[in-house]
């Protein structure tokens, strides 16, 4: 007995078929707000930097006042200051308290000087 079997057909379902075209536009749309969040985390970046800027010296630290005369340096006043520190430290502290980006000082010119009690 001989049975003619006809191919059957498998209904797989309709599948899903992308051209290049169609995958770069998919791609496109995933990417694209990722993108976006990405270059607005980047743009956020200088306003936080904004916010955690050094608050002023004063509102924190104790500190004294000094009028340097004529033929003072940053480096006679911290030995006058410093007691038994080391004078090169003594000098840092004062340039950072005062912001300074050099150790010249000019006679009239107003310094803090690191509280050290």
């Amino acid at each position: 007995m001989t049975i003619n079997a006809l191919p059957q057909r498998v209904n797989r379902g309709a599948r899903l078929r992308l051209t290049a075209r169609g995958r770069r536009a998919l791609a496109g749309a995933l990417l694209i707000p990722a993108a976006l969040g990405v270059g607005a985390g980047i743009a956020q970046i200088p306003t936080a930097m904004a916010g955690h800027e050094r608050q002023d010296v004063a509102a924190y630290e104790q500190f004294n006042t000094h009028t340097v005369t004529g033929g003072e340096t940053l480096w006679t006043i911290a030995e006058q200051i410093g007691g038994d520190r080391d004078v090169r430290d003594v000098v840092q502290e004062i340039m950072r308290l005062n912001n300074l980006t050099s150790a010249n000082v000019q006679a009239g010119q107003q310094l803090a000087l690191p509280n050290f009690s």
